[in-house]
């Protein structure tokens, strides 16, 4: 369950300093905020302080933020995790989850609390109050299809590609990305593109639902803007609260959503009476 960032300790945004450490840039204007994976020397590689901070983000966003947009800086999305978590020496700064196993200091508690605090970096994305975009240049490996798979849209320049590697390095997918893998594509398919470790390209991807939109590598960021002013565009009551609808439809019977339709509608009809009041 995705934490209220009203509920956490947490009231400032990262600094620069924070967002540089974790490889990140932010940028919030009024309604959008963009997030842009900033690791050009690693291929946009990712590491834990990237999650953790990107976590510290969603925590902290100002509230009347209602659409967020996630890319990486230049021709790629990201190569996923860096590998040097993998390693006994770790990230820089970073504590080493390997070593830990290795010397017998991490058990299975703490491992599991460490996975848990890396998975808030994506699981914030779903909130309702949200519109989240992938804007997927190049590359998005593992980690990275994660990223754009925790995402409401994926908008899809034409050179894109994603890979799930992490069955490929003897490890799973464990940062939230199985559960939207199967919900769009199916056990059986998300099955052969994790197990196989494939590239699965945008045309590819637009036909199995995993794209919202491809476009040219010119056109990327004209579309994210087109689609940021539709959403816009609409009532943002309205906005949180189908979304919320519709993720409730997936584990309803067709009469518990009938139900929650008809609760959701009340509400809405009552705001917008109420709107029509005059005050004082």
């Amino acid at each position: 369950m995705t934490q209220d960032p009203r509920e956490s300790g947490v009231r400032e945004l990262p600094t620069e300093e924070d967002l540089t450490r974790a490889g990140l840039r932010l940028a919030v204007e009024g309604a959008v905020a963009r997030i842009t994976i900033s690791r050009p020397e690693r291929r946009n590689a990712m590491t834990g302080r990237t999650w953790t901070t990107m976590a510290h983000i969603g925590q902290t966003l100002p509230s009347d933020v209602r659409i967020v947009v996630i890319a990486g800086e230049g021709d790629i999305f990201s190569a996923g995790i860096d590998l040097n978590m993998f390693t006994p020496q770790g990230v820089d700064g970073e504590r080493s989850i390997v070593a830990g196993l290795a010397e017998g200091k991490t058990d299975a508690a703490e491992l599991d609390a460490y996975i848990a605090g890396l998975q808030e970096g994506f699981l914030w994305l779903r909130r309702p109050d949200l519109v989240t975009i992938a804007a997927v240049r190049g590359h998005a490996i593992g980690a990275g299809f994660q990223l754009a798979l925790s995402c409401d849209l994926r908008i899809l320049a034409e050179d894109a590609k994603f890979c799930m590697k992490e069955p490929a390095l003897g490890l799973v997918p464990d940062l939230t990305g199985t559960k939207p893998l199967v919900d769009i594509v199916g056990v059986h398919r998300a099955t052969e593109i994790c197990l196989t470790a494939r590239k699965v390209g945008a045309e590819e991807s637009r036909e199995l639902g995993l794209a919202t939109l491809v476009v040219g590598v010119d056109e990327l960021d004209g579309a994210v803007d087109d689609a940021i002013a539709g959403l816009l565009a609409v009532d943002p009551d309205a906005a949180v609260a189908t979304k919320a609808l519709l993720q409730q439809a997936v584990g309803n019977t067709l009469e518990e959503q009938c139900a929650a339709e008809r609760k959701a509608q009340a509400g809405r009809l009552t705001a917008l009476v109420e709107s029509m009041v005059p005050k004082g």
